[in-house]
């Protein structure tokens, strides 16, 4: 049986890309992610990316394999996979955020992470859980585009 799943990464990217292509980026995600019934955000900060992907098991999978191989970031980190009840961004085919150091430093269970000059690629699960929450509700949610 084919089960609603989330998929949670981060990587690096391979250069630094300014609002316009961010932008550029975000609507080729969105018209894809439609086509493929597949939710999420993505966060973008100082050369880290952070993506959570919702839909269908054998949609996000493949398409995180292809996401993996894009030459425009490298040092991809699976962190969470996981069948979910429901999704957190269900009206979002992909909503974003270019957050700074500093407010992510204010979310809390993450402020001595952020502190430390940390990545996104290193969070372990509990803590991009933490950062999933605080943009699935809250002050965060009105920020994303």
């Amino acid at each position: 049986m084919d089960t609603l799943t989330h998929l949670i990464y981060a990587s690096t990217a391979s250069r630094r890309f300014d609002t316009e292509e961010l932008l550029v980026l975000l609507q080729n995600a969105r018209a894809a992610n439609a086509l493929r019934g597949v939710t999420g955000m993505l966060l973008y900060e100082d050369l880290n990316f952070f993506q959570v992907l919702e839909g269908l098991e054998s949609v996000v999978t493949p398409l995180f394999t292809k996401i993996a191989a894009d030459k425009r970031h490298n040092g991809v980190a699976l962190i969470i996979r996981e069948p979910i009840a429901e999704r957190s961004f269900g009206d979002w085919t992909m909503s974003f955020s270019k957050i700074t150091r500093e407010e992510l430093g204010t979310i809390e269970g993450l402020n001595d992470f952020f502190g430390k000059n940390s990545v996104f690629s290193q969070l372990d699960s509990g803590r991009a859980k933490k950062l999933l929450a605080a943009f699935q509700s809250g002050r965060w949610r009105r920020k994303i585009t």
